[in-house]
């Protein structure tokens, strides 16, 4: 298998920039050059010794002496040599044939086997190293596989979103408006049953056309249109403002905010973000006219944006189950919708790299600002009163 190199090695600094042979080079040198100063002092010194005319038995204890210096010289410089040659093969030539062998992995040869036998550490070392090898090549074979499986998946998955947008919604169209002429037509001639039938099936193909709708854009996130830059979240919200506008002034509902920052996103993906949210704030109101406010406070590398309203509010029980596409807590009849709607904006922060939690679940203890209300203007909330919506979202460089 080959795959792309990895990048170059760090350069060492220092005496580390020395590789190990030339460290053994230049110790050996200087061993060498003062084995040969000893040899050469001793037998400068004898050759003195000699020149002064000692007695015969001091002559033979000098011979002796040379004798034994030269035995012993000799040995040192076979043990020297010896130690040279084990050193070469016994330490450096693994050493290079280890380095070789990792130099063809890090080239993109990444089923190349690291092995050396000796010595015993550096064979242990190897075999460690190998084995790690072939560890992440079997991972990333997998990761491979499981990529292409996504990449078939997510083919299968833009062709049910073509089928569903085209394929199946044609028939539910037909099947609501030839619905509706046949009451026309046939009004005075049916009984109230049968009007009551007719509208549960327009009324269940609009759902379904709805539903249809709110699944393309579940998909869609981080696959279409999902390039991200710098947005300026103050114009997303505005863009999201006014495609309520006309909820938002049948339910005299009022909309604050904070100064909002440019972030990193996608701008249709936020607005839909914004929208979602404030939708919701108004659907689940209260008896109180609608107070929703949009705020947002600098948190390290993100931005923290919250969403306060004075609505019926969410027990925390249900505070995971909300995030759960088709999950309701209120009967269709009483609040209109898919179910849809947190778990697409849950999807769309995650997707830009965020976290999205209901306040006052565990571990995202309640704000006591967003309960007096804020300094922008925000609904001021009585206790167990309207819901506080917080997510991140990355802070735009500069």
């Amino acid at each position: 298998m080959s795959i792309h190199p990895l990048p170059p090695p760090k350069e060492p600094t220092g005496l580390g920039r020395l590789p190990a042979r030339r460290w053994f080079l230049l110790v050996g040198a200087l061993a060498a050059v003062t084995f040969t100063g000893g040899v050469v002092s001793v037998m400068v010194l004898i050759a003195d010794a000699r020149r002064l005319g000692p007695a015969p038995d001091v002559g033979a204890q000098l011979d002796q002496l040379t004798v034994a210096l030269i035995v012993l010289f000799g040995l040192q410089l076979a043990w020297g040599v010896g130690l040279g040659v084990t050193v070469r093969y016994a330490v450096l030539k693994p050493i290079d044939q280890l380095t070789e062998q990792v130099r063809t992995v890090a080239g993109g040869d990444f089923d190349h086997d690291l092995h050396v036998d000796r010595p015993r550490e550096l064979a242990e070392l190897s075999s460690h190293i190998d084995s790690m090898r072939a560890r992440i090549v079997a991972a990333w074979r997998v990761a491979t596989d499981q990529t292409e499986e996504l990449r078939r998946s997510n083919g299968e998955l833009e062709q049910f979103a073509y089928v569903a947008s085209h394929d199946l919604q044609e028939p539910l169209r037909k099947v609501a408006s030839f619905t509706q002429m046949l009451e026309q037509r046939y009004g005075a001639q049916l009984d109230d049953r049968a009007r009551q039938y007719i509208h549960y099936a327009v009324d269940g193909a609009k759902r379904m056309q709805l539903l249809i709708n709110d699944l393309l854009d579940f998909s869609r996130v981080g696959r279409v249109t999902g390039e991200r830059s710098t947005v300026d979240s103050g114009a997303a919200l505005d863009r999201a403002l006014d495609n309520l506008s006309a909820a938002i002034e049948d339910a005299g509902a009022t909309v604050t905010r904070d100064e909002l920052p440019p972030v990193i996103g996608n701008q249709l993906q936020l607005t839909q973000l914004f929208q979602n949210l404030i939708e919701n704030a108004v659907k689940f109101r209260s008896e109180e006219p609608p107070r929703v406010h949009i705020g947002a406070r600098r948190a390290g590398d993100m931005w923290e944006f919250s969403c306060s309203d004075n609505g019926i509010g969410v027990e925390p029980k249900y505070a995971d189950r909300i995030f759960l596409i088709f999950q309701r807590l209120h009967p269709r009849d009483v609040y209109p919708g898919t179910g849809i709607g947190l778990a697409l904006c849950r999807k769309i922060v995650e997707y830009h790299g965020g976290t999205l939690w209901l306040d006052g679940t565990p571990g995202h203890e309640k704000d006591p600002a967003a309960d007096a209300g804020t300094d922008g203007g925000g609904p001021a909330r009585a206790a167990g009163h309207g819901a506080t919506f917080r997510w991140t979202l990355p802070a735009a460089r500069g």
